[in-house]
């Protein structure tokens, strides 16, 4: 059988994703993690909505205390990601379907020392057009906990230090900015 680069034609009993193009698994993969970014944001807006920011946010915390580690452990199976330095976390980060989300760029500086950079980030896009100042409890508190919390998965002597974290003074600003270093 072809490679399909779409599902247009008739019904096929038989099709599995083994069926399309590596561009087509590729394009689905994407679109698919956006389905997080998408879900995340949604039942957060659900519970403030029904209840309040307090009680989203705590919930918040407590579904990615366990989806975080999740991600990690999955995506270091997956990708036989098995040493325990800041390479293996910068590994993580850029298979994990979360990052899929962003523009951003990793620089191993060597296999205890790494940044990453976030260039454009749609949750920080949409916490501003909001415009409550959201971004000061997402981007601040809880992903300087989460993403210490990952990098903890992977050895808990990796130092997570945001070197870079909105309020953005202006629009063209990098959107946070994060320093990992393994320590003694």
């Amino acid at each position: 059988m072809n490679e399909l680069s779409d599902y247009s034609g008739e019904f096929d009993p038989s099709v599995t994703y083994e069926n399309f193009s590596k561009d087509f698994l590729l394009k689905a993969l994407k679109a698919y993690a956006g389905y997080i970014r998408k879900l995340d944001g949604i039942w957060y807006l659900t519970v403030k909505q029904q209840a309040d920011d307090d009680m989203a946010f705590a919930c918040d915390r407590l579904v990615w205390d366990k989806m975080e580690v999740h991600d990690v452990e999955t995506t270091c199976k997956l990708f036989k990601i098995g040493s325990m330095d800041v390479a293996a976390l910068i590994k993580a980060l850029q298979m994990s379907p979360w990052t899929w989300n962003l523009e951003h760029h990793f620089e191993l500086k060597n296999a205890n020392h790494g940044v990453w950079t976030v260039t454009r980030c749609p949750t920080l896009l949409a916490l501003e057009k909001e415009g409550e100042g959201r971004e000061r409890r997402i981007c601040c508190q809880i992903e300087t906990e989460l993403i210490g919390l990952r990098a903890h998965t992977i050895n808990p002597r990796i130092k997570v230090t945001p070197l870079k974290l909105p309020p953005r003074e202006k629009k063209d600003d990098i959107h946070c900015q994060w320093e990992f270093k393994l320590e003694g």
